[in-house]
């Protein structure tokens, strides 16, 4: 950075003098330089404005490597990046420019990803060429977003200011079946990174760590990692409490079946924590497939998985399955034939149902009652069981708070619709109990993102 050398004896008249003419760059400290003086820093783009005493003897040199001040290390990300954005504009910046600079954003490694509603005003598009060196267009329209004709230098100045290398932006989830992001790399060459949770590492390509240039991303804690590709991949950080509750189940010596395996999401918390002997993971997203190929080999489970590529409502396995995941929403209800079909017909076993159940609004306290085993049997409050729940947008909802009414009436629906699924199939009884009612978040207001542990045993004779 730029600074101001003087004789010691000088330094702190300079540091009033600068500080009067607003020339001080408080983000770095003085520092000591050769000769005895002490440099100033001072901010590069207001330098033709430095007018000094004759008497007061200086040299402009450069430090190499500036110290942070204390008030810059005390600075939160987000006001580091409006400092430095304002900096950039100069005389240019405003008030609306101010406003539509993100307070929050997602952070992937070295990637950063900026959210759908980022620089979007149209006085970004006066910073000149488009993203990744593309020409500003000659006369900007309301069809083209302020962000894609922002310049590389506007990105190179997010990126440090948030401590990245590479930059992206949120779009709306594709409806294409396969919930594919639109999310665009503004600075960066790839996106492989990692991400952790859960001692799980969601890891990237082979070489690929939190400082390679990439559009993938790689999710990594402890002895475990996943890998994706931001810009082709969904990953949903609202999970983890699903994830974390998966990895403590009982699934030693178990077959699995995951019906919606996405990158490993759930099939290796199973796999890594569970201790599933094998796991059948279905996915028809090739990106996703690829995906988890490299995160069970980063992890070292490649050979306890069998990834079937495709549709898996044409999945042909039948009657291999302890348990079964059906981790789609808002509905996996395609998915229960197939799950019926791949739960062993002797000994029956645990689904997983995945399912985002509307809840009107509460006038009055939930009803004090959980689901426990056996379908349709509410239990008091405090024996065991009691069902979680996110906060509802609202706020007025806490983890603990007792089970819905409308929440047992869907499992119960539930248990019902899948047990006369695997009497038609099998041509005899079958039971189903509610073990557990899980919310995993809530999804919209008064819409919760639900999991039913529901177990299946056929009736003997």
């Amino acid at each position: 950075v730029p600074a101001l050398a003087t004789e010691r004896r000088f330094a702190q008249r300079l540091r009033e003098c600068l500080e009067e003419q607003r020339l001080l760059d408080g983000r770095f400290r003085l520092q000591r330089v050769p000769g005895g003086r002490v440099a100033l820093p001072v901010l590069e783009e207001k330098l033709s404005q430095l007018c000094l005493p004759a008497e007061m003897p200086c040299e402009l040199l450069r430090i190499q490597a500036p110290v942070p001040s204390r008030a810059a290390r005390r600075r939160t990300p987000a006001e580091r990046l409006r400092e430095e954005l304002r900096r950039l504009l100069g005389a240019s910046w405003s008030g609306e420019l101010e406003r539509d600079v993100p307070h929050g954003w997602q952070r992937h490694g070295d990637l950063v990803l900026l959210s759908e509603d980022s620089f979007r005003a149209a006085a970004w598009q006066r910073l000149g060429k488009g993203e990744q060196g593309l020409p500003a267009p000659a006369r900007p329209g309301p069809h083209l977003p302020a962000w894609r004709v922002a310049g590389p230098e506007l990105w190179e100045t997010v990126a440090s200011a948030l401590g990245a290398r590479r930059v992206a932006r949120r779009g709306r989830v594709m409806p294409d079946g396969m919930r594919t992001p639109s999310v665009t790399l503004l600075l960066g060459q790839h996106g492989w990174v990692e991400h952790v949770d859960n001692g799980i590492r969601w890891a990237g390509a082979a070489g690929c760590g939190w400082h390679g240039e990439g559009t993938a991303l790689t999710i990594s804690a402890g002895s475990s990692r996943y890998t994706f590709d931001v810009t082709k991949c969904m990953f949903s950080p609202g999970n983890i409490t699903e994830k974390l509750r998966v990895a403590s189940l009982p699934c030693s010596g178990e077959v699995l079946v995951d019906l919606y395996a996405g990158i490993g999401y759930f099939t290796l918390p199973f796999l890594v924590h569970a201790g599933a002997a094998f796991v059948h993971a279905c996915e028809w997203n090739s990106h996703a497939v690829e995906a988890l190929h490299r995160t069970l080999v980063l992890n070292g489970v490649r050979d306890r998985c069998h990834i079937h590529s495709g549709d898996s409502r044409q999945l042909q396995l039948r009657d291999v399955a302890d348990r079964v995941n059906l981790g789609l929403i808002p509905s996996s209800e395609e998915g229960w034939p197939v799950a019926c079909r791949v739960l062993k017909k002797d000994r029956g076993g645990v689904l997983h149902i995945h399912h985002n159940v509307e809840t009107r609004p509460a006038l009055a306290p939930p009803q004090a009652a959980v689901l426990l085993a056996g379908r349709g049997s509410p239990e008091p409050a405090g024996s065991g069981g009691e069902a979680q729940h996110p906060t509802e947008h609202g706020g007025e909802d806490t983890p603990g708070a007792r089970l819905r009414p409308e929440w047992q009436r869907w499992a119960e629906g539930t248990a019902t619709r899948i047990q006369g699924l695997l009497a038609e199939l099998h041509g005899r009884p079958w039971r189903s109990s509610v073990l557990h009612v899980e919310a995993v978040k809530s999804y919209a207001p008064h819409v919760h993102h639900l999991v039913l542990d529901l177990e299946c045993r056929p009736v003997l004779p």
